[in-house]
Order: structure tokens, then sequence, then C-alpha cells
């Protein structure tokens, strides 16, 4: 298996997590068998999202969301060179897991409308697609850091929601 660094610190990487439009996660471990989330900037062109530097933006978007009060994974390096970060892993299943099985619990509703107003306070908005977003003991965290400016075509209510139930949107790009 293939070894990253961050600032010349050496991790294993033990898995793809996933793609998303900024980069690619991988879940890592150091030398005392630590676990965290590797995410590796990439600049593949995205049809549909404009980005400035991609680095600079999850800093600043975790700085955002950490003072909007936002259950997010602590943000631990940056290598700025290498584009990479380093943060957090938060172990569990995403809500795609438990929209798919039926196992959504009113307490995951109560959590993200939490957020939505928390957000909404600071005029943000952030990528409410359910992969997005782990659950931990009963607690939902949002795992990426992408936060833009509020608006309302982007809202949970107007666009997220319908990917917190089975709906045809979520069965046609999750029950494959």
């Amino acid at each position: 298996m293939e070894n990253l660094n961050v600032n010349n610190k050496n991790f294993k990487v033990i898995k793809l997590l996933g793609r998303g439009k900024g980069g690619y996660s991988y879940l890592v471990e150091d030398e005392n068998n630590n676990k965290f989330v590797l995410k590796q900037i990439h600049h593949e062109p995205c049809d549909y999202y404009q980005f400035g530097n991609k680095i600079e933006a999850e800093v600043n978007d975790y700085k955002r969301l950490k003072e909007a009060g936002i259950r997010i994974p602590e943000l631990f390096d940056v290598d700025y060179q290498n584009e990479r970060i380093l943060k957090e892993y938060i172990d569990g299943e995403t809500i795609v897991y438990y929209v798919k099985n039926d196992l959504m619990k009113p307490t995951f509703y109560k959590q993200i409308t939490d957020m939505v107003k928390l957000l909404r306070d600071k005029n943000l908005n952030i990528d409410f697609y359910p992969t997005n977003f782990i659950v931990n003991n009963d607690e939902l965290f949002y795992i990426d850091f992408e936060c833009n400016e509020y608006c309302e075509q982007w809202n949970y209510d107007n666009w997220g929601c319908k990917y917190w139930h089975k709906t045809v949107e979520f069965c046609r790009d999750f029950e494959k």
C-alpha cells in the first residue's frame, strides 16, 4: 500500500474513502496506528462548480464552519506545498446507509435542522449531499469542509432534503 506525507510526516494509506469535486480522501494511519483522513486536492475539471485556490478554501471554510458551530472533524495539519490536509477520522456510516436501509431516526432530521439554523444565521450553505454526513454514536458530523454564501436555490429545503429521503433522485444516485 502507498504512503503519503503531510509536512514530511509519513502516513500509510489504508483505503480510498471517496472522490469529491475538490480532492481524493484517504483513510490513513500514522506509525502509532492512529487513523486520520488525508485529503489530496486535485485539479480535475468540474463542469458545475468554479474553484479558486482549493487548499486555502478548505482552511477558510473549516474556520467558518467551526465559528458557525457545525459539528465537523478537527483539522490537524495543512501541507500547502503538496495540497494536502490531515483531519480527524470520524468512524461511522454515511446518511446514505441510513436512508437506503430505512434506518433514519428523527434525531438525524433534528440535527440537520439545527445545522441549517446555525448556517442560516451565518449566511452559509453547505453541500447537503448525504455522502458528506457521517453518523457516529447517533451524532451527525458534516465531514466535508465546503461551504458557500447562502443561496436559497441550494439550501437544505430546496435541494438537500430530497436526498435525505428515499426519493426518485436518491434511488437513481444510490441504489446501484
